[in-house]
């Protein structure tokens, strides 16, 4: 029994200590994943506060490299076509001729372009710039994720970014280029003002029909000038900026008028709600109409007047054409284009062709205006015509040739015409001349612009005037030469009195004042010389079928008109009889300058009738 119970005893100890040594065992394993997780916390937070210390670093570093980037980054200078500017020629009523230069653009203060139309822009590209910092980071994001995953290329940049492309760096589409793009346009942003920056961009930004910049995309589209665009065209032009490849067919192609009109429409919807422009300007704009496209060359008539005033304006300015050209200027030209236009139309018109004698066909490869006649057989007959103003010497027409691609000599300036008797009523005994006429009245073949001179001076009374195409230059609305008149006395009361008189006698005027001398052949002056109404003269070398020139000069005290005919055979002068059509030489010169004279507006009264040919008195 004894030892049952100390069987049991011993077996309730072993139990106790088993359990005592378990739970010691379960304590110290307790302990131990305690101790485990605590290192792991303290790792986790380790570990954290280590990717934080990394991140932040990197920050730090990126921030650092971003300064010292922004630092080392210098603004560039523009490209040299951005700045490359054309000239550009315009009539005296300020219509477009042409341009001279290796790109389509002009300059202009930002003072010129009319508020509204740097609100369009804004609109259409950029609606933040004004408070922008230059950059859209969402642009530059969607950019680097099509770079990266080989998507489209993406647009959207700021008009600062855009301005950075378009006249600092070069088009490529890259991550380094638009960092750089990036970096450049922040730096812009907080060293050049808001509208230089703008400026700047509305001078260099391609509009299509091959304008940069804004004065020539206005010329091209609405022929005006940037500062005379409307809300409507303002809105359209910034419009095109869009895809200005697609739009320049604006007017000529109906999709992408009404897909532009479209756009026109958005883009005065933001101007309203922005308060750029009133309701009531909403309401009242209409999308306007463009110039077509695409526009006619410049060769034809209009090259002639180019070349013409481009010799002068460099002169004036003591620089070469080449520096002309690319010099950004306005060029204001005394020439009427519409007169010149409907001059270079009636001639075509009237010169007969090859074969009939009748009016000259389009298809005639010897080009409009040239006749290939009845007279000598190849011959061409050339026609030129020059009109100026008495006593100022601005020229108003200058027709030269039928087509300057054909033929880029110009008659009017440089063709020595035969005189014939042209120059006989300047030639009377007792008449003396000052220069120039002095000189011209030796000349046997004078340009028809000489002879055109001796006439107009004829109508001012004695008072020579120098003969000018270029009435003033301008540039970035500045003018930098104004013409001046140069005039000088050439003829004395008694030679002009003289001349008029004897021309007025020659076209049939009766009841003169002047009475010739009994044996010299003098005249006596009585009365004034210049007539109230025009004064014409008919003359050439050779007469009949053999006549080679033949001239018509009339002039008013408002106008004087010189026509002259020639003609040449492989460059040899030959006679013009027979190339004239069913009409003689001289009585064709005398219709035709006659209804030029009478497409001027007749200034001074109708021509006076040409009378049967007289004889002529010979010193």
């Amino acid at each position: 029994m004894n030892t049952r119970a100390k069987t049991r005893t011993k077996t309730r100890g072993d139990a106790r200590d088993l359990l005592r040594r378990g739970g010691a065992r379960l304590r110290g394993t307790g302990t131990f994943l305690r101790r485990i997780r605590l290192r792991r916390r303290r790792t986790r937070a380790r570990r954290l506060r280590r990717v934080l210390a990394a991140l932040l670093t990197l920050f730090l570093l990126v921030c650092a490299a971003a300064v010292v980037a922004y630092r080392m980054t210098p603004i560039p200078e523009p490209h040299p076509e951005t700045v490359s500017q054309s000239t550009v020629f315009v009539d005296t009523g300020g219509e477009y001729l042409g341009r001279r230069g290796p790109v389509d653009r002009q300059d202009i203060p930002l003072k010129q372009v009319p508020r509204h139309v740097q609100d369009a822009v804004i609109a259409a590209e950029n609606r933040s710039f004004r408070t922008d910092s230059g950059v859209a980071p969402s642009a530059i994001l969607r950019a680097a994720l099509a770079t990266v995953t080989g998507g489209d290329r993406q647009g959207g940049s700021t008009i600062t970014q855009q301005y950075v492309k378009n006249a600092l760096l070069t088009p490529e589409q890259s991550l380094e280029r638009k960092a750089h793009e990036a970096l450049i346009a922040v730096k812009l942003d907080r060293t050049r003002s808001k509208d230089d920056i703008l400026g700047g961009y509305l001078n260099t930004v391609y509009f299509g029909r091959g304008a940069a910049g804004v004065e020539s995309a206005a010329r091209n589209y609405f022929g005006v000038g940037a500062h005379d665009l409307t809300v409507s065209q303002g809105a359209a032009l910034a419009s095109i900026l869009n895809l200005p490849s697609y739009y320049e067919r604006a007017g000529a192609d109906a999709k992408v008028t009404g897909t532009l009109e479209r756009r026109w429409a958005w883009v005065l919807d933001a101007m309203a709600d922005s308060g750029a422009i009133s309701a009531r300007e909403r309401t009242a704009a209409r999308f306007p109409a463009f110039r077509f496209y695409p526009p006619g060359g410049s060769n034809g008539q209009r090259q002639y007047l180019i070349d013409t005033a481009s010799a002068e304006a460099a002169d004036r300015l003591g620089i070469t054409e080449d520096q002309l050209a690319r010099g950004g200027y306005k060029v204001h030209t005394t020439f009427d284009l519409g007169l010149q236009d409907e001059t270079a139309e009636l001639v075509r018109e009237r010169t007969p062709d090859s074969d009939t004698g009748g009016k000259n066909d389009k298809g005639d490869k010897g080009g409009k205006g040239d006749a290939r006649g009845k007279g000598v057989e190849g011959a061409r007959l050339h026609t030129a015509v020059v009109a100026t103003v008495p006593g100022d010497g601005a020229v108003r027409v200058l027709y030269g040739g039928a087509d300057y691609a054909h033929q880029p000599f110009n008659d009017a300036v440089d063709g020595a015409v035969e005189a014939g008797t042209v120059l006989e009523p300047f030639a009377y005994k007792g008449l003396r001349f000052g220069d120039p006429l002095g000189k011209l009245v030796e000349e046997t073949a004078p340009t028809p612009l000489r002879l055109n001179s001796a006439y107009a001076t004829l109508a001012a009374d004695g008072t020579y005037a120098a003969p000018y195409t270029v009435a003033k230059i301008t540039k970035g609305g500045r003018t930098v030469h104004t013409a001046q008149p140069r005039t000088r006395t050439a003829m004395g009361g008694k030679e002009t009195a003289v001349v008029t008189e004897l021309l007025n006698a020659r076209q049939g005027v009766k009841g003169g004042a002047f009475v010739p001398g009994a044996e010299d052949g003098t005249f006596l002056p009585a009365s004034r010389a210049v007539p109230a109404s025009p004064v014409g003269h008919s003359a050439g070398a050779g007469s009949g079928p053999g006549a080679r020139t033949a001239w018509r000069s009339v002039y008013s005290s408002r106008l004087a008109l010189t026509l002259a005919l020639f003609a040449e055979r492989g460059g040899k002068p030959v006679r013009v009889a027979g190339l004239t059509g069913d009409l003689p030489p001289d009585a064709y010169a005398a219709v035709t300058a006659d209804e030029v004279w009478r497409l001027a507006g007749s200034p001074g009264g109708r021509t006076p009738q040409q009378p049967e040919p007289t004889s002529v008195p010979v010193p």
